[in-house]
């Protein structure tokens, strides 16, 4: 089919960021025509003004709506979009200048009604960015799952970097209501009506996360929560790694304990572990510093992830609780 192409791109008392993300629209070395649809998700702070400014630049359409979530926001922007392939983002993302050529350029040669790119960390992010960056995509962290198909057998792209088709869209009815998680759960559906997903490699995007340790622990902890809603509903998607940060979790725990009665050595695996992930984030992502933040930061996403799946399976899988009088601060009305 002959696509056009629609960004699309909830936004939520984000203005800054929407900035970034334009302006990196607006240096695409393709002579590809785009459409960009911005969803204001009922902000306090709104990007009007900010979108003004790139009127002449962009073809551009901003939409105001009451406070629905991501999920819903985007549906809400797709259904409203002039193009026949849809390119989702998260506001704080920025795009490489080669970035809708290289999507082009994969669906031409290989064309899927749905795939994911990953995400990467920009030169000019500081060092604690780097550092949530690298834990979240390293493979000794998270097994690469987010920045390589070669770590999952199914691919679920995630809504920080998407590619839909509007036929897919219109089958699947788009994203639930649940939040986060509502990017699996799409993608989970979509494969299960018989529609394939796939990972373009050179299509990633530069994920600048505004985030302290505080709101990062709390995001992770919602990941913990959501994911055995998202393997109750979708029960071929359960794997053995999703209880990984779990494990570590325990492992961590007995170590301490039988460092503390018995001996020090019991310590040692969890202490090289922690000295490979520094090493490494301090080589790739750039100084000491940011490898130290992401041995902190390694902690923080594990226990947060961990202790809250293990929560979430207790409540969901075991006792049979209903997942939205369990967890309501997860959907959406």
């Amino acid at each position: 089919m002959s696509r056009s192409y629609s960004f699309v791109v909830p936004v939520f008392n984000r203005p800054d960021e929407i900035q970034e993300l334009l302006v990196s629209m607006t240096q695409q070395t393709t002579g590809i025509p785009f459409e960009v649809v911005i969803v204001e998700d009922g902000s306090s702070q709104s990007c009007e003004h900010i979108i003004k400014r790139f009127d002449t630049k962009l073809n551009i359409t901003y939409l105001v709506k009451a406070n629905t979530g991501p999920g819903h926001s985007r549906n809400y922007g797709m259904e409203r979009a002039s193009g026949n392939y849809f390119l989702i983002l998260d506001s704080d993302c920025i795009l490489p200048p080669e970035y809708l050529e290289e999507v082009d350029r994969y669906l031409d040669s290989d064309f899927h009604h749905c795939f994911g790119g990953s995400d990467a960390a920009h030169p000019e992010f500081n060092e604690f960015q780097k550092a949530v960056s690298h834990v979240m995509t390293s493979f000794l962290t998270t097994g690469g799952i987010r920045g390589s198909s070669r770590a999952v057998s199914q691919f679920e792209p995630r809504s920080f970097n998407m590619g839909l088709s509007r036929e897919a869209y219109e089958q699947s009815g788009g994203f639930g209501r649940i939040h986060p998680g509502e990017d699996p759960d799409l993608s989970l559906r979509l494969l299960e009506q018989g529609y394939k997903t796939t990972f373009v490699p050179n299509a990633f995007v530069y994920h600048k996360r505004r985030i302290d340790l505080n709101k990062f622990y709390r995001q992770v902890r919602k990941f913990g929560l959501v994911r055995p809603i998202i393997s109750l509903w979708h029960p071929s998607s359960a794997k053995i790694t999703f209880w990984f940060p779990s494990f570590f979790v325990l492992g961590v725990l007995i170590s301490v304990l039988l460092g503390v009665l018995q001996s020090s050595l019991y310590m040692v695996p969890l202490l090289v572990y922690c000295l490979l992930i520094m090493l490494e984030a301090s080589l790739r992502s750039g100084g000491l510093k940011v490898g130290i933040l992401a041995v902190l930061v390694l902690f923080v996403q594990f226990f947060g992830y961990g202790l809250a799946f293990l929560e979430s399976t207790t409540k969901i899988r075991i006792l049979g609780s209903d997942p939205e009088s369990a967890y309501p601060e997860l959907f959406f009305n």
